[in-house]
């Protein structure tokens, strides 16, 4: 029986349906022209908040250093995806925040994951997929300090 499977922990996994999901969400957005985008820019991408975030942010919750995130950023404000503006709260610092490509992107990218978990919920029903993630918030709790 699949929840019986011997010598695989629970941290893969987890990890193995997030991969794939990762594999196809852009394996579609290449497919809808985004094909500029790499795995390493999609990480720090998808951490950039709604109203901008600092750099330093971004490279602490990604775990990778400011310079690859900045290294990153400079990737993806080349390809319009992001943008760095003044941040309002100091003067002496700047916001990483999506531009209308990234804005584009990120609404695109939701649209394909939607599609993925409906597919999950068709699999697993619909009370196993809302134990899921339910379970998964509450361990969220211990193992995510950005939440």
């Amino acid at each position: 029986m699949a929840d019986e499977e011997p010598g695989i922990n629970t941290g893969v996994l987890l990890f193995i349906p997030y991969r794939e999901m990762e594999r196809r969400v852009f394996a579609e957005l290449a497919s809808r022209g985004y094909d500029d985008i790499t795995l390493s820019q999609g990480r720090v991408f998808q951490r950039v908040a709604e109203g901008g975030s600092r750099l330093t942010d971004l490279a602490e919750q990604a775990r990778i250093t400011k310079q690859s995130a900045g290294f990153l950023i400079d990737r993806l404000e080349e390809a319009g995806y992001v943008e760095r503006v003044p941040d309002p709260t100091d003067a002496r610092a700047r916001l990483v925040r999506a531009a209308p490509r990234g804005r584009r992107v990120i609404a695109e990218a939701a649209e394909i994951v939607a599609g993925i978990e409906a597919e999950w919920a068709a699999h697993l029903g619909d009370r196993d997929m809302a134990d899921l993630r339910r379970i998964l918030l509450r361990l969220r709790e211990i193992t995510d300090p950005y939440a």
